[in-house]
């Protein structure tokens, strides 16, 4: 079974995501964690179910379905590494850490 591996300013960035959605609900707050933690699981599970990104730099894309968050992965023979967490409108020009 694959593991999970994450960039190190992943954390940092769903941290902030689930701050932002946090001061405007708990409840809210409450709906994104669980959603990136099933979208997480999901693409830990099934990475090949998860299309490529238009960047072309080989990476998988995980779209949250309620919120406008996305995360790239790439797939290894045994885990996924998260390379970023963003807003779905965040130029996606910016820099991506392997």
């Amino acid at each position: 079974m694959r593991k999970v591996v994450y960039h190190p300013r992943v954390p940092g960035e769903i941290r902030n995501l689930l701050g932002h959605y946090e001061e405007i609900g708990p409840a809210l707050g409450d709906r994104f964690w669980d959603e990136i933690i099933a979208a997480i699981e999901y693409a830990r599970r099934f990475p090949e179910r998860h299309h490529f990104d238009a960047i072309g730099a080989g990476l998988r894309r995980s779209n949250l379905r309620d919120f406008p968050i996305h995360f790239l992965f790439r797939v290894f023979p045994t885990h996924i590494r998260i390379i970023v967490a963003r807003h779905d409108r965040r130029d996606p020009s910016l820099e991506i850490c392997r």
